[in-house]
């Protein structure tokens, strides 16, 4: 079995998240008492958050490349980033390391694309939702146009990211919140949903809608899952 290299702490709920889905994957696959080999460097969120407000991505890529750089170091076979926003600096990433980078919105759309959906309505932080390297990767390389909530809603969205659901805090409030937005992106031709914040899982689920749901965090693990023990 490969090594997977976890950039994690982003928050650490979703990194969480990301360390049970890969071993219960790992334990599904192979069954008895496997388990996933995985490298983590969990990061002190609070400066990088302070980096993404204030713009200074080339700062923030270098903290995810110098810590990349360890876990190759380490022995990690595949990295991945755990989570959606800093695949902003992917590229600063992967140029750091040797080994392959599992871009998330690649696993997403591998699970997309079987399907027949050509048009995606994305909820994530404000800048996954606004910039284009999240969008653009889906466009460019998989041919997905993809919806976002309005400006306001955008806001919302980023807020209980930032301020609930990253600090571990779920409210009914918020789904409900959550899901109205859901239903304007439907209204606007969405054929799915991205939760394309490894978060907004602790929150939103398929039970809660009609649209098929697209688990980014899910999905990334069963990408490495994959890759860790095929030949």
């Amino acid at each position: 079995m490969k090594t997977i290299g976890l950039l994690g702490g982003m928050s650490w709920e979703s990194t969480a998240v990301y360390y049970r889905s890969l071993n219960e994957k790992v334990k599904a696959r192979l069954g008895g008492l496997h388990s996933a080999r995985v490298l983590l460097h969990s990061v002190d969120f609070a400066p990088i958050a302070e980096l993404q407000a204030a713009g200074k991505w080339d700062e923030a890529g270098a903290v995810l490349a110098g810590a990349a750089k360890g876990l190759e170091a380490a022995g990690a076979d595949i990295m991945l980033i755990g989570t959606n926003t800093m695949h902003l600096v992917a590229p600063q990433v992967a140029d750091a390391v040797t080994i392959p980078l599992l871009h998330i919105a690649d696993a997403t759309a591998e699970a997309i694309k079987p399907m027949g959906i050509q048009k995606v309505g994305l909820l994530g932080t404000r800048f996954t939702m606004e910039k284009d390297f999240y969008k653009g990767h889906l466009r460019d390389h998989h041919g997905i146009e993809t919806l976002v909530p309005d400006a306001d809603d955008r806001d919302v969205i980023h807020r209980i990211i930032y301020e609930e659901l990253c600090l571990g805090v779920v409210k009914e409030q918020s789904r409900d919140t959550y899901l109205t937005i859901i239903g304007k992106l439907k209204d606007a031709g969405a054929e799915c949903i991205i939760l394309g914040c490894t978060e907004i899982c602790l929150l939103i689920e398929q039970q809660h809608i009609s649209l098929p749901l697209f688990d980014t965090t899910s999905l990334h693990a069963e990408a490495a899952v994959n890759f860790a023990i095929n030949p």
